[in-house]
């Protein structure tokens, strides 16, 4: 039997980049009043969790609202018990993906493109069920790719094989300006995702958010009121794909910056202590300005590495929204 001639190391693949074994008995915890629901795992627009009866259970003090009581099964057996409810619709999740050219980047073991595709197949298993859809809008350089909404293991890997595959755009050609029509901006595909999301549901945006994101920190980013007007409607996660090398600058003698939108070109000596100390506090207030738009948008944040165990920071993440959901009303600073 002959064997295969040794191959080169291979592109992430969907194993690698979705282990699903650590994410599938996660769920992401949606707080917010949505249309489509699925058997009392979320809150729906009608009064309660849901609205078909479901059965009954003991009434747990601190835990269950007494306008959920079920008298007559109290009555009967003379110990308080609360009506079980199903939700009869289910959830639409919303993705919209980052696939410009500033994704491309990476320095660690993904870049920060492969990084946005684990996020997606988190987003996706983490959201699967019985009746629940998954839509998603790509924004590359070329335009918006849109894959409707739709139930199903095999439509989510379809999607993941989509993203993986598709062609890398190698960022602006300087020497070719004006060959390519000016590439849609995050404040596009947020409008897309505002007019394809037409009930209430979860919208979930993965980029590096950095598109048109002013030098001054008071100033708000384009994309922040776009933002804001899906928060209103809808349950937003903002996941933030960053690389350790947009944080910090190495001692690594002279180098040729490149920024991959645009093209421009200047070279840095990556000696300087004092450069790389201004660096890192540029950085640093780069970061803060765009946690601060997040907050203020009313979206959840989740910030990813590409040099940290993903997973892990994402398990963390759901840990703590479900520790949030399940918190008294008090004790997230909400009127007793």
């Amino acid at each position: 039997m002959r064997r295969r001639p040794a191959a080169t190391l291979p592109e992430p693949g969907l194993a690698d980049l979705a282990p699903d074994q650590r994410l599938r008995r996660l769920e992401l915890t949606v707080s917010r009043r949505l249309d489509g629901l699925l058997h009392g795992q979320y809150r729906g627009l009608l009064p309660g969790p849901g609205s078909e009866v479901a059965g009954s259970r003991e009434y747990r003090p601190g835990e269950d609202e007494v306008r959920r009581m079920d008298w007559a099964v109290t009555a009967r057996t003379t110990v308080p018990h609360v009506r079980e409810v199903d939700a009869d619709r289910e959830l639409t999740t919303w993705l919209l993906v980052d696939a410009s050219p500033s994704m491309e980047y990476g320095t660690a073991a993904l870049d920060k493109r492969e990084l946005a595709v684990a996020a997606v197949a988190a987003v996706g298993f983490l959201t699967a069920g019985v009746g629940n859809r998954l839509g998603a809008q790509v924004l590359a350089p070329d335009g918006l790719r849109r894959f409707p909404a739709r139930n199903g293991r095999t439509h989510l890997l379809g999607l993941l094989r989509a993203l993986l595959a598709a062609p890398r755009h190698g960022g602006y050609d300087v020497d070719r300006p004006g060959t390519r029509a000016d590439p849609p901006t995050l404040v596009d595909g947020l409008a897309g995702v505002q007019r394809m999301a037409t009930r209430r549901g979860l919208v979930v945006v993965v980029s590096d958010f950095l598109d048109g994101l002013p030098d001054d920190p008071d100033a708000a980013p384009p994309w922040e009121a776009a933002l804001r007007r899906l928060a209103v409607r809808h349950q937003v996660l903002a996941v933030e794909v960053t690389d350790p090398r947009e944080l910090e600058l190495p001692d690594v003698g002279l180098v040729t910056l490149v920024d991959p939108e645009t093209g421009r070109r200047r070279e840095v000596w990556t000696g300087d202590p004092t450069l790389r100390e201004r660096y890192a506090q540029a950085a640093t207030a780069q970061r803060d300005q765009l946690r601060q738009a997040l907050r203020r948008s009313g979206a959840t944040h989740l910030a990813l590495r590409t040099d940290r165990d993903w997973s892990a920071d994402i398990v963390r993440h759901v840990h703590t929204q479900r520790r949030l959901a399940t918190a008294p009303a008090a004790s997230r600073g909400g009127r007793g």
